[in-house]
C-alpha cells in the first residue's frame, strides 16, 4: 500500500506507542491493507486507553496522529 510521508510518520508514532504486536493485529492495519485509508485513520482514535481508562493525553496524541495521517 502506498503511503505519504505524513501517513508513515503517523503510523510510526502510533506503533512506537502501542507496540508492534498490537499494531500488527490491529483493525487499523487490516483496513490500511485493504486500501481503506479513511477507515484506518478513524482507528487511531480507538487507541486512547491505558490500564483500561481513557487518558486525555492519549486522546490528544491520537487526534494529532490521525490529523497527520490525513494531511495532504
Amino acid at each position: 500500500m502506498p503511503l505519504t510521508q505524513n501517513q508513515f510518520d503517523a503510523l510510526v508514532s502510533l506503533t512506537y506507542n502501542i507496540g508492534s504486536g498490537a499494531f500488527n493485529n490491529s483493525t487499523l492495519l487490516k483496513k490500511l491493507n485493504k486500501g481503506d485509508y479513511q477507515g484506518a485513520a478513524d482507528q487511531f482514535l480507538v487507541w486512547n486507553k491505558a490500564g483500561g481508562k481513557v487518558m486525555k493525553g492519549l486522546v490528544r496524541r491520537r487526534e494529532a496522529e490521525r490529523a497527520l495521517f490525513l494531511k495532504k
